[in-house]
């Protein structure tokens, strides 16, 4: 390794992030009493990885599923409108009335809060519910809006400047979170002009 190159570091190895799943589906159960009228809404992409997992263990405990949507913000960011660089939009998956439901939104990494705020944006498009709830993989702080979660699976010290990654089976890795460090910046090459006796031959 290169001096002053730093390595990823592992803050959740894959039976910590089974674990913490499997804590988060009991958790939400107790927390509305069951799964009746509670829907789960991944915020694409990670989120909805995540929602699926964790539809499948409440289905466990409690023998009936609850509802699973996925939800695309990519329309609602705050930096949409000002020219955002190539938005990478997929499909908004809720065929049901979020009206009257208890909904937990679902998202792997929760930072500034943006990202939930335009999630919260969406979801009122499908109906009014009762209340709205949010579970994380992993709570990496710094916030900007006053959003905090409801259900998390890890908080982690970070600085802005670094990265975290939730890796999970359903992109072709194994569980678990990471803190990456920053990338690093790729600075302008300078084309310095030829020195004055180079100059002069080229003249010649």
């Amino acid at each position: 390794m290169s001096a002053g190159v730093r390595e990823p570091v592992q803050v959740m190895n894959r039976r910590d992030f089974g674990r913490a799943l499997d804590r988060l589906a009991h958790e939400i159960v107790e927390r509305n009493q069951g799964v009746e009228n509670l829907a789960l809404i991944g915020i694409r992409t990670g989120g909805a990885f995540l929602a699926e997992r964790l539809q499948k263990q409440i289905g466990k405990i409690e023998g009936v599923k609850p509802l699973l949507g996925i939800i695309d913000i990519t329309l609602y960011r705050d930096d949409f409108a000002n020219g955002l660089s190539n938005p990478v939009m997929g499909p908004t998956e809720i065929d049901f009335s979020l009206a009257g439901k208890k909904v937990v939104l679902v998202d792997d990494v929760l930072f500034t809060g943006r990202t939930v705020r335009a999630a919260m944006d969406a979801l009122m498009d499908h109906g009014r519910p009762t209340r709205v709830q949010l579970v994380v993989m992993c709570d990496r702080g710094h916030r900007e809006l006053p959003i905090q979660p409801d259900y998390t699976g890890i908080v982690a010290q970070t600085t802005r400047s670094e990265n975290v990654k939730v890796r999970m089976k359903e992109l072709g890795e194994e569980d678990g979170v990471w803190i990456e460090p920053p990338r690093p910046r790729t600075l302008p090459v300078a084309v310095l002009p030829p020195p004055a006796k180079e100059r002069s031959k080229r003249k010649k």
